[in-house]
């Protein structure tokens, strides 16, 4: 049973949702990958963010370019959390797909991360769903002290070399 779904309305946007898939992998949550189009085949769409809560799903990730409708097509039909990830376009560089996922009418939320931001909205899936998971918390917070660790070995070796040079 996958607890996040993950959905775009084109190919073209799989290798940024692929690093939500990733990142969820990382902390071992479980989740499903779809292509389906909102605008293309609206049947399908209903059928499955109207069936997400059923299956399972407790947070979905869409993303989406352009007309951007698919985040808050499925927040309209599923009443669970959804994120948008918009996606950068040729035309308006991403800001027409963010504009439109953020820009939703009251009562119909869309959590949204930056432009191409496909991680952190896996992480931010991960902290919704650690609310009533304690062992998914730890993981959390252990990735949290792997960041800082990281940033402090880093700031190290460039001290390094400026006290060399």
């Amino acid at each position: 049973m996958a607890l996040v779904s993950i959905v775009m309305g084109s190919d073209s946007d799989l290798p940024v949702m692929q690093k939500a898939a990733d990142t969820l992998c990382e902390f071992g949550i479980s989740y499903e990958m779809r292509i389906i189009s909102a605008h293309r085949e609206p049947d399908l769409f209903f059928e499955y963010a109207k069936g997400a809560e059923a299956r399972g799903v407790r947070v979905i990730i869409a993303g989406a370019g352009m007309a951007a409708h698919l985040p808050g097509m499925c927040a309209a039909l599923f009443p669970l959390p959804v994120i948008g990830v918009p996606m950068h376009t040729a035309s308006l560089l991403g800001k027409d797909s963010l504009y439109s996922i953020v820009q939703m009418p009251s009562g119909i939320p869309v959590a949204t991360v930056a432009i191409g931001g496909a991680k952190n909205a896996a992480i931010l899936a991960a902290k919704i769903l650690a609310v009533s998971d304690d062992a998914l918390l730890d993981k959390l917070k252990q990735y949290a002290e792997h960041m800082k660790e990281a940033v402090a070995a880093k700031d190290a070796s460039l001290q390094d070399e400026m006290n060399r040079g």
